[in-house]
């Protein structure tokens, strides 16, 4: 059992390492923003939630978004 461990204890900085070098997909970006954004777009509709979509909008921004 103890070379199992210790191939899981090698093998978790890879992952980690792999997982910060892969960039960031626009769909994956401010979940916050955009889970929110989405709600109020189904709900009331896209003309009543400019706010919430130019939030998204400055979040995305912020990552380096071109949007």
């Amino acid at each position: 059992m103890s070379t199992l461990s210790a191939a899981s204890v090698e093998a978790a900085p890879a992952i980690q390492d792999s997982e910060q070098k892969k960039p960031l997909k626009p769909c994956c970006a401010c979940p916050e923003t955009k889970k929110v954004r989405d709600a109020c777009i189904i709900e009331k509709g896209e003309e009543n939630c400019t706010h919430l979509i130019e939030a998204h909008k400055e979040c995305m921004r912020a990552l380096g978004f071109k949007v």
